[in-house]
């Protein structure tokens, strides 16, 4: 047995909304799961027929046999988690807090509790009880794609868990999760595994591969969902990293005279702006280029020049979306080094960047081609467990 018990490094700061989730989930379990599921249903409950029908009851059924094999929260599930014959948005937001039982309960929670404080940290509290809920209803309706008449209840916290667990395989990459291991008599004990490859194994193993063997197997486990939810929350992350420093460049970065893009396409424009040190007209032309066929033609000094302009200027977002540009667009380029310490340095000027920067500045120093790029990463490193111990 392989079970994820906790993650490093974690954030500083107090995830309240994360708590929030998790105590609103134990309090409808211990509140409405437990008692009800020893309670007898309402005879009288319109909603019992229904049920038995689904079930696979015909005829009458005498009292006591339905007593025997019905549960009042049997019915409480029936009502309010999701089936996709019956859509409802109410049933949508309701399924995500109920659970089938104390190990389904259990394991949810253990989920959320490791993943859920990194990605708080960087949402901030608001923002990720957006994303939460968000990405559950994504989960739902990915679900519901597959299976749109059927009667059978989902229910339980995983599609919007697996939507945290999506932020997470994008902004923590770096982070270690700490499994513990259980074969028992040989192996007990715990490891420090990648997070991208234990949310890997999570997604390919425990449910992509369940999924295309049967998406509507009878295992009890809504696979579809968990994928939804994750591919939901990548979605949002690549959103929420890139989309508001490209709206804010196009928006805020003043551009230069009409008369300059003379000089023919915008390439060639950048080009010669950066060498004029006219930097503030190349960031602006650059967000002109809707192609990575275009920004490939930019040598990545150049790009390099926009981004340091940017943050020397404090546009920090518009910084941090040409440095992630450069970086997702050229892998093996050997200015990457200095791309991952401009965004890390970027991160700082985010008041919730310190999680986010850290692993940018650790992979600047393993790329670093320059003792400088290393010693300007170690020294913000510094920086960031300083304020952590000024913090703790």
């Amino acid at each position: 047995m392989l079970l994820p018990i906790g993650d490093i490094p974690n954030p500083k700061t107090t995830p309240y909304v994360n708590w929030l989730l998790i105590g609103i989930n134990i309090a409808v379990f211990i509140a409405v799961a437990l008692p009800l599921s020893l309670a007898r249903p309402d005879l009288n409950d319109p909603s019992l027929p229904e049920y038995l029908t689904l079930i696979g009851a015909r005829g009458s059924w005498p009292v006591q046999l339905i007593y025997d094999h019905v549960s009042a929260y049997d019915l409480v599930v029936f009502k309010y988690g999701f089936r996709s014959a019956e859509f409802s948005l109410l049933s949508m937001f309701t399924a995500m807090f109920l659970h089938a039982g104390w190990m389904h309960l259990a394991g949810n929670m253990l989920f959320l509790w490791i993943y859920g404080d990194n990605v708080e940290h960087r949402l901030g509290h608001a923002g990720y009880l957006i994303a939460y809920l968000g990405t559950g209803l994504a989960a739902t309706l990915f679900f519901s794609l597959f299976v749109p008449n059927s009667q059978i209840p989902m229910l339980g916290a995983s599609g919007a868990i697996s939507g945290v667990l999506g932020f997470y395989f994008l902004w923590f990459p770096r982070n270690q999760i700490k499994v513990f291991v259980f074969l028992f008599p040989f192996i007990m004990t715990t490891f420090l595994i990648p997070s991208r490859i234990v949310l890997g194994v999570y997604l390919i193993m425990d449910n992509l591969l369940p999924f295309l063997m049967g998406p509507t197997g009878g295992s009890g486990v809504a696979h579809g969902a968990h994928i939804g939810g994750f591919l939901a929350g990548l979605g949002m992350a690549l959103a929420v990293d890139r989309i508001p420093g490209v709206l804010r460049m196009k928006g805020i970065i003043p551009g230069g005279s009409h008369s300059r893009t003379d000089f023919g396409d915008a390439v060639t424009d950048i080009v010669r702006s950066v060498a004029r040190n006219d930097l503030a007209h190349a960031a602006n032309r650059f967000t002109e280029l809707e192609s990575r066929g275009q920004r490939d033609r930019l040598p990545t000094p150049v790009i390099l020049a926009i981004g340091e302009s940017l943050l020397a200027s404090s546009a920090s977002d518009e910084a941090l979306t040409v440095f992630r540009r450069l970086i997702a667009d050229r892998p093996g380029d050997k200015g990457l080094d200095r791309a991952y310490l401009g965004a890390g340095r970027a991160l700082l000027q985010n008041v919730r960047g310190e999680t986010s920067a850290w692993h940018y500045f650790l992979a600047a120093i393993d790329l670093a081609q320059t003792p400088e790029v290393a010693a300007d990463a170690r020294r913000y490193l510094r920086v960031i467990e300083e304020k952590a111990g000024a913090g703790g």
